[in-house]
């Protein structure tokens, strides 16, 4: 058996990528999409042509609107090469403003539903703002599925939880790539990786915390560096991961072992944690690493959605 193959035993395996031909090898059951993935997929030759479709169906409609078909546009396209479900991203721009981000994902669910989709195939993704939290909190309660992403601290993790939110992505290979810079030449690979790698260590505290309590929302890793940290959550409700780190899985038959257990987190001694809104933003504002890390992918995925946007003129004009 293969990695991906035994960890498929334990996880569910979620492909992160915009490239929705390359979806059937890995038979994957849920895919994500981010402004990132998109942006890459629609400056390759095979995907080019249905961005240019998009605009032009819609030419003479707001930027945004057509920006949303797109988006939708790609994810049915996912959504006829997968069983489960796809993660549709809200513009990052609206990352603290809770009223446009939730009328931003009624569109983008009424646009899925006009292509026949069932709602319950889609997650919103939404930055794990304080202002994002609340608008996934009210979306649940009318039954849109959210997905909580750029997600770094157990605070942010806390609070998805209290949202009751369906889903959210704590992003392992950044929080990583935080901690071996800020350690610079002290970094030691070896001693750092696997269970001991600070993006896994995160990871799998925010589980056990969910699986403690009782907590509903699934964890789902993301943002992968390497295989090891993948291992390293083998039964993590779910794990995102790029195609050429499912490449990699698929072609090792190394030994996977369950590493994280519902159960044994059941018998942990853990205190609940709570918190209000002047509480969460305290508690983020002391993780250095989440506070740079939420900023910094809030302006990237803002930076790859004004590329996109720039595109899509250019294809208009």
């Amino acid at each position: 058996m293969n990695q991906l193959d035994a960890l498929r035993q334990y996880t569910t395996v979620v492909a992160d990528t915009g490239d929705f031909h390359q979806l059937a090898q890995f038979q994957p059951r849920d895919a994500t999409t981010n402004p990132s993935l998109i942006l890459k997929a629609v400056q390759k030759p095979e995907y080019a042509p249905l961005m240019r479709a998009t605009v032009a169906q819609y030419k003479g409609r707001s930027l945004d609107e057509v920006m949303d078909r797109m988006l939708v546009r790609f994810g049915c396209e996912i959504l006829n090469t997968i069983p489960g479900r796809v993660s549709t991203e809200v513009d990052a721009r609206l990352s603290f403003n809770t009223s446009a981000t939730v009328a931003r994902a009624e569109r983008l669910i009424e646009l899925y539903q006009a292509e026949g989709m069932h709602i319950d195939r889609v997650l919103i993704k939404i930055a794990s703002t304080w202002e994002g939290i609340e608008a996934a909190r009210q979306l649940e309660l009318r039954g849109i599925h959210t997905n909580l992403t750029l997600l770094f601290s157990f605070s942010q993790a806390v609070a998805c939880g209290q949202a009751k939110v369906q889903l959210i992505s704590p992003f392992v290979g950044r929080i990583y790539d935080w901690y071996k810079k800020q350690a610079g030449a002290q970094w030691d690979e070896a001693a750092m990786a696997g269970a001991n790698d600070p993006g896994v260590c995160s990871v799998r505290a925010i589980y056990e915390h969910y699986k403690h309590f009782g907590i509903a929302t699934e964890v789902m890793g993301a943002s992968f560096r390497n295989t090891g940290q993948i291992v390293a959550l083998a039964g993590c409700d779910l794990l995102t991961i790029a195609p050429e780190l499912l490449a990699q899985l698929g072609a090792s038959d190394a030994p996977l072992a369950r590493a994280l257990d519902p159960e044994a987190a059941r018998t942990l001694a853990l205190d609940p944690v709570h918190y209000d809104e002047a509480g969460f933003r305290l508690a983020l504002n002391e993780d250095a690493m989440a506070t740079e890390k939420l900023a910094e992918g809030i302006r990237a995925f803002a930076a790859d959605t004004r590329k996109l946007e720039a595109l899509m003129q250019q294809a208009a004009d």
